[in-house]
């Protein structure tokens, strides 16, 4: 870019010169009498047309910057060009007026002595401003020809010459520079396109560390303030808990090393069940009703899969529920994911919909990719219902794999990684958070001794079918068998 911008500025530093030399000096073959007088005047003419040329030069990348609109131009600096360019006008017309120049030669030198200065010119004034000050300098170079004595034909000649000057600089220099303008704004579109790709990777990197730390602490959260409460009443099974916080903690380490590798998808059965792991471990009913969703699009599912996280996220952080339901229905046009709980206080949806670091605006960044909605209002009864609709389209369905026709996409297959520990919820039944009672345990029924993810023995191994992790159940068993990516 910065080479045709160089030369495209040196062209134009160069037209002036190219005309003096062509125009004003070929008169000096045949044209100009070879007398003292008239060769002292064309002389002079000469250098007047040269210091314009250099004057030219001068201002032209002021000029330049002027038309790009970086700077403005210093209006004081065409002072001496138009001194210059009236001296050239007055020595053609005393040259003309000894009767030392022939008529083709004179109309050369009328054509050259504007040039100059109308170079720099046409890059500081709108076009129709220059057409105007055009028509007045034809009219001063003609009105100082005819006052030196020339008359007829040639005066006449005069006028079409000058506008041809001043006419052949604005379809030459003017479109350069305005061509230099368009592909300079390309290039600054570009860098401007390249740093908001910068910021919407930071604001992805951000919204996916929300979405995936957002659940996993609130149920390291919670298994806290159990261990605190067991431990504090002499309970051993503060210590399962306490081991469970730190699978979780691991488990959130490798989801936070994934999403900076920018791996990580969510997947929708491996989601509800994580979903209905943990609510179930807290103490809330959860129900899953409707579609299974196994036959959707892989980037339907991954949105929706987001969506149900970030529904579980927030029904373990706000208000008071006893009962989640979880409905999914899919249509030949439409998925619908509602998530209806009950306890809903006024602060139940969480920030604002577009407030800073809002869960509820990454969910609908998701589902706009998809041209998908997101809705979440309180509903009668002390109810508060999320609900997601994605529009389902022929196009946006994938290639449909292993050869057989009629058939939907079938999903992506999803790593799976065996994971062991205590459980989250599973088969446990719920425990008591407060009050008096004591608290059950959460982790379910313990299996003989095992080792855990580094070898260190003492954890007890879940049955088959047991929730181990939000998203994790031990295989084989009934249920999904994936761990969240």
């Amino acid at each position: 870019m910065e080479r045709i911008d160089l030369y495209s500025r040196f062209t134009i530093s160069c037209i002036p010169w190219l005309f003096a030399v062509a125009w004003q000096g070929a008169p000096f073959q045949s044209d100009i009498s070879h007398e003292p007088l008239p060769l002292t005047l064309g002389v002079a003419l000469l250098l007047a047309s040269l210091a314009q040329c250099v004057l030219s030069n001068r201002n032209l990348p002021a000029s330049y910057e002027h038309y790009l609109g970086v700077s403005a131009f210093p209006e004081r600096r065409l002072l001496a060009p138009v001194a210059l360019l009236l001296l050239a006008i007055g020595l053609l017309a005393t040259l003309a007026g000894v009767d030392g120049v022939q008529g083709s030669g004179l109309l050369l030198m009328a054509l050259n002595a504007p040039m100059a200065l109308v170079i720099t010119r046409v890059l500081l004034v709108p076009v129709r401003r220059f057409v105007i000050e055009s028509l007045c300098l034809t009219a001063l170079t003609t009105g100082a020809l005819a006052a030196a004595g020339v008359r007829g034909g040639l005066l006449a000649g005069v006028v079409p010459c000058t506008l041809f000057g001043c006419v052949l600089v604005l379809i030459s220099v003017r479109p350069s520079a305005w061509s230099m303008s368009v592909m300079w704004q390309a290039e600054q579109a570009r860098d401007i396109q390249a740093r908001l790709a910068v910021a919407e990777e930071r604001l992805r990197f951000g919204r996916d560390m929300h979405d995936v730390l957002g659940r996993n602490l609130a149920v390291i959260a919670l298994k806290s303030e159990l261990a605190v409460e067991l431990a504090q009443r002499g309970r051993p099974e503060a210590v399962d808990q306490m081991v469970e916080v730190q699978r979780i903690a691991r488990a959130s380490q490798q989801e936070v090393r994934e999403v900076v590798r920018g791996y990580r998808e969510a997947d929708l059965s491996t989601e509800l069940a994580g979903a209905r792991g943990v609510l179930s471990a807290a103490g809330i009913e959860c129900t899953v009703t409707g579609d299974s969703g196994e036959h959707l699009p892989a980037p339907v599912q991954s949105a929706l899969g987001w969506v149900v996280r970030e529904a579980a996220t927030n029904v373990l952080r706000h208000g008071d529920p006893r009962r989640c339901v979880i409905r999914l229905g899919a249509t030949a046009d439409a998925v619908v994911l509602q998530v209806e709980n009950d306890g809903a206080t006024a602060t139940t949806a969480g920030p604002a919909p577009d407030g800073p670091g809002s869960g509820l605006a990454g969910l609908r960044e998701r589902l706009d990719v998809l041209d998908g909605t997101l809705e979440a209002v309180p509903a009668k009864g002390g109810l508060f219902r999320l609900t997601a609709t994605i529009p389902l389209r022929d196009d946006r369905d994938g290639p449909e794999e292993g050869g057989g026709g009629g058939g939907r996409p079938q999903k992506a297959e999803v790593p799976r990684r065996r994971s062991e520990g205590s459980s989250l919820g599973g088969d446990a039944a719920p425990g008591n958070l407060g009050g008096d009672a004591a608290p059950e345990n959460l982790g379910g029924d313990a299996a003989p001794e095992n080792h855990d993810a580094d070898g260190a023995p003492g954890t007890a191994r879940p049955r088959p079918g047991t929730v181990v992790a939000p998203g994790v159940m031990v295989g084989p068993g009934p249920g999904p068998m994936e761990e969240r990516r």
